[in-house]
């Protein structure tokens, strides 16, 4: 598996609801096999899991701000 650069929080900004949706898919993906991989010790970059861990919260935190600003304005 590749590694992937993080993405920054004005990248994440930008992007669209769908668009983080699928980025969120794809990283809880690799964070479950960034635990397999720990748990049979063969994960090769220990810092990725958290960078990871990271961004998954980073994009839930953008769409929970997304949400609540909507329904705000609504």
């Amino acid at each position: 598996m590749a590694a992937k650069k993080a993405k920054t929080k004005d990248d994440l900004k930008v992007a669209t609801d769908d668009q983080l949706q699928s980025q969120l898919i794809e990283l809880k993906r690799e964070q479950f096999n960034l635990r397999f991989q720990a748990a049979t010790n063969q994960l090769e970059k220990p810092s990725r899991v958290r960078e990871v861990r990271r961004t998954i919260a980073r994009i839930r935190t953008l769409q929970h701000q997304r949400t609540k600003s909507q329904a705000a304005g609504a």
